[in-house]
């Protein structure tokens, strides 16, 4: 395969991130070693990983505070941005991790950064606080990864780009004009407007540039969707294919993935209450060994997803010791809607792994912000301070 900007071996390998939630939580005896270190004794969810244990740090004792929120499971909105009191009266998200780096390095690659999901939320948001829905059709992203369209789709593309700049031309003039007979609350929400705005005008801009520009060839045949909704291991794994190709292209260094929680049957053996239900499994052991035996093919198709990340090969190494992966859940304790002591996994990147780290206790968790602060500075982001966090690091957290 070939990258999208032709770069030659000699240039210098990019940095990537990508970030996974799984909305309905991880059991945490089954997930968390009982001992720190880096002599810590494997889990269940754990031992299908152990061929990467070197490759990966398992986190604890992080979380973000003042989650209390609108209901139980609003904080996946701000997994990524660490806002408080999710959805309650006056709550404006604020920019994810991954919006905040596409803003300054997404002119780079085709795309600034790939918003997917198993359902149509995700854990991107906008300096605005505006979600970006998730793409949850692989077939869609290989097409406009991977596939030319004709000379006439091409201009087609463009006119409805060049239409989409006109428009945001004149409804930024007629703002303007309402701005000046308006006071000073309204000119606020104004504000906020015209930040939405100049957003879409900058994507549409890059967009245009890139039209034009003919896309990287990949081995793989087109992807074919997952019709089956309640496949959510499937359709996990045909994401976790697609993510490795838009990565060795350089199509785009920052991904975001969230595994949406359903109320349906997942497609795994032994499974027949809907996944919702059991993840407020009651301690009830019944539906903790069902609930078991999803998060446990789950973490499967995540070992996978590393491993193939750790086989393609590029300059001075592997594709994942170039791109870190954060893999967790927005909530603690799915059962009782607990956000604190977050399930947490970072992999790859250049750091150094291979332990348990305890970062806090388990009624005085460190923010997980401080882990973002290094995210971000691994990207290459002059940054020592984002949203919720009271340093920049997470101590023994080695780069």
């Amino acid at each position: 395969m070939t990258p999208s900007l032709g770069r030659t071996a000699e240039a210098t390998v990019p940095k990537r991130m990508v970030a996974i939630c799984t909305s309905l939580g991880v059991y945490g005896p089954a997930f968390f070693p009982s001992k720190p270190g880096r002599e810590y004794e494997s889990t269940p969810y754990l031992e299908p990983l152990q061929d990467l244990r070197d490759r990966f740090s398992v986190l604890s004792g992080l979380s973000h505070p003042d989650q209390s929120g609108a209901n139980g499971h609003t904080s996946e909105m701000t997994w990524l941005t660490t806002a408080k009191h999710p959805g309650l009266g006056g709550f404006r998200n604020t920019i994810s991790i991954d919006q905040l780096v596409a803003e300054r390095i997404g002119f780079e690659t085709r795309l600034p950064s790939l918003v997917l999901g198993t359902g149509g939320s995700s854990q991107s948001y906008t300096r605005s606080g505006v979600m970006i829905p998730a793409e949850t059709k692989p077939s869609k992203v290989f097409a406009r990864l991977f596939l030319d369209g004709t000379p006439e789709e091409i201009q087609s593309q463009l006119r409805k780009l060049h239409q989409g700049r006109s428009i945001m031309d004149t409804v930024q003039d007629e703002a303007a004009r309402i701005g000046k007979r308006v006071g000073s609350a309204d000119r606020d929400k104004l504000d906020e407007y015209f930040t939405s705005v100049r957003e879409m005008e900058i994507r549409l801009e890059k967009a245009e540039e890139w039209v034009q520009r003919p896309k990287p060839k990949v081995a793989a045949k087109p992807f074919q969707d997952i019709t089956n909704e309640s496949d959510l291991i499937g359709r996990m794994r045909l994401l976790f294919q697609l993510v490795p190709l838009a990565l060795q292209t350089d199509s785009t260094r920052l991904v975001t993935i969230l595994i949406t929680g359903r109320n349906d049957v997942p497609v795994v053996p032994g499974v027949t209450i809907d996944h919702h239900n059991l993840s407020h499994h009651g301690q009830d052991p019944g539906k903790i060994d069902q609930l078991k035996r999803i998060e446990l093919a789950e973490f499967k198709a995540f070992g996978d997803f590393l491993r193939e990340l750790a086989g393609k090969s590029e300059v001075g190494g592997n594709l994942l010791d170039s791109t870190m992966v954060l893999y967790g859940s927005n909530l603690g304790n799915a059962n009782s809607h607990n956000s604190t002591n977050l399930p947490l996994l970072l992999a790859g990147g250049g750091f150094t792994h291979g332990q348990h780290l305890v970062a806090g206790q388990e009624t005085n968790n460190v923010p997980l912000a401080n882990l973002f602060v290094q995210m971000l500075q691994k990207m290459g982001q002059e940054v020592d301070s984002f949203g919720s966090s009271s340093s920049s690091s997470v101590p023994g957290l080695e780069s």
